[in-house]
């Protein structure tokens, strides 16, 4: 008989890599074990710190010979092995519910279908701006437990998506944000949006009234939701605060500049009121929050600016792979846009960008290996349409069509897996081409 490990982690990513490495700080017989291949920069952090590890396939009696699993968010709870272990009464967490048993410190957990990394980006962006001690985690950057292994902060900004929450039990976030719930992977969730939602509220579940619930109560689904369950936190709605002649207005008292913000649209006036309510739940300061407010950078591949050639501006917005987050890229932008779109569908529903297209969008460049959805959505919308599976082909286009005061804009609405490798592929690939212009 196999002598078993106090924790087995499943699946090699970012995430198994944390948690591994943060139980072997604590002293913990691990092992990882990946189906696939694992990546050559985690292999060599797990020889380095000498974790055992398979990759490949999975050792059965390796997962039964364990108390607990630690399994990758993207591995659902259909699949073939996880079924196995539960029936066999093996735990199964997820990364994050490990790592939430090795910290005493403070969370912000922020989760939402769209903005939740610029979210949490500027959350901690305002904090440090305040001078306090904080760190960002989870679903951007580092994994929750890699941070917490490294190195514990005073306060941990964690990004959270819904498969990070299918597999808590006791994690239990001092400051939860909810900032909207549009259908999202419903492929994982049995195609029931029902499902997906009760996910998102996971981040909740084990809140408390010493615990602060920050959500978009002009939200649809967030409002019926809650209508039918109770949350035992402090409610902090925000669907009340509201933006004006460059003004955000928290609590119909705090005033805050956005002129300098450097992320623009509603939804990121939303977006930049939960951050403020959450860096005030945790002490900071008004003139903290402004500093923040006026240097925040985002991160690339959402609505970044890429170049102005000859008055026109390209934006690269990879990063909404959905409808929703799509809806918010056309409406921010007030100018006519060229809009490059396209990849692999998830069962996309285009009707709410209807009324947006036909009254801003010129000219659609769709950029795919199969492209036929989109043609036949928006043919009837626009009176230019192209079809390309070539991004370098895809700008030229967009080049031609486009007229000074005009945006050329990639906001995608799909998965970028069709012929890139992610959306930050894609949007370097696209950053690459419209700076080639420059040459020609």
């Amino acid at each position: 008989m196999m002598e078993g490990f106090d924790v087995v982690i499943l699946g090699a990513g970012e995430s198994g890599i944390g948690a591994a490495l943060l139980a072997k700080k604590n002293g913990l017989k691990v092992v990882v074990s990946e189906y696939g291949k694992i990546k050559t920069a985690f292999v060599n952090e797990l020889l380095t710190n000498n974790i055992p590890f398979e990759e490949g396939g999975h050792n059965i009696e390796i997962l039964e010979n364990t108390n607990c699993v630690v399994k990758s968010p993207g591995i659902p709870n259909t699949a073939a092995i996880i079924v196995a272990l539960k029936a066999k009464g093996i735990k199964v967490i997820s990364e994050i519910e490990f790592a939430a048993g090795y910290t005493k410190h403070f969370i912000i957990g922020i989760t939402g279908s769209n903005g939740k990394t610029t979210t949490t980006n500027l959350t901690h962006h305002l904090l440090v701006s305040s001078g306090l001690d904080a760190v960002k985690c989870g679903n951007v950057g580092k994994s929750f437990a890699r941070q917490i292994a490294e190195r514990e902060a005073n306060i941990f900004v964690v990004e959270l998506s819904s498969f990070q929450l299918d597999d808590i039990d006791q994690f239990k976030p001092n400051v939860a944000i909810m900032l909207n719930i549009s259908p999202d992977h419903l492929d994982r969730y049995e195609y029931k949006l029902e499902n997906y939602v009760a996910a998102k509220f996971r981040i909740c579940k084990n809140q408390d009234k010493e615990d602060l619930f920050i959500y978009n109560d002009k939200d649809e689904e967030i409002s019926k939701y809650m209508e039918s369950h109770s949350i035992n936190a402090h409610l902090h709605p925000i669907g009340n605060t509201y933006y004006q002649e460059g003004k955000l207005i928290a609590d119909q008292q705090l005033f805050f500049d956005t002129n300098k913000l450097s992320i623009q649209g509603k939804h990121n006036m939303q977006n930049s009121i939960c951050a403020i309510a959450a860096a005030f739940s945790v002490g900071a300061v008004h003139e903290g929050i402004q500093k923040g407010l006026d240097t925040f950078i985002n991160d690339p591949h959402r609505m970044e600016k890429v170049l102005e050639l000859d008055n026109v501006e390209f934006i690269n917005d990879s990063k909404a792979t959905n409808v929703d987050s799509v809806f918010y890229a056309l409406d921010a932008i007030e100018k006519p846009i060229i809009w490059v779109v396209g990849g692999k569908d998830k069962g996309n529903d285009y009707e709410p960008l209807m009324d947006l297209v036909r009254m801003k969008v010129k000219a659609i460049i769709c950029l795919g290996e199969d492209n036929s959805k989109l043609l036949e959505t928006f043919s009837s919308q626009v009176k230019i349409m192209e079809d390309t599976n070539d991004v370098d082909t895809a700008i030229e286009l967009a080049a031609t069509y486009a007229e000074a005061g005009d945006v050329v804009l990639l906001s995608p609405a799909c998965a970028s897996f069709d012929l890139f490798d992610n959306y930050k592929h894609r949007g370097d690939e696209f950053r690459r081409a419209v700076l080639a212009l420059k040459e020609k």
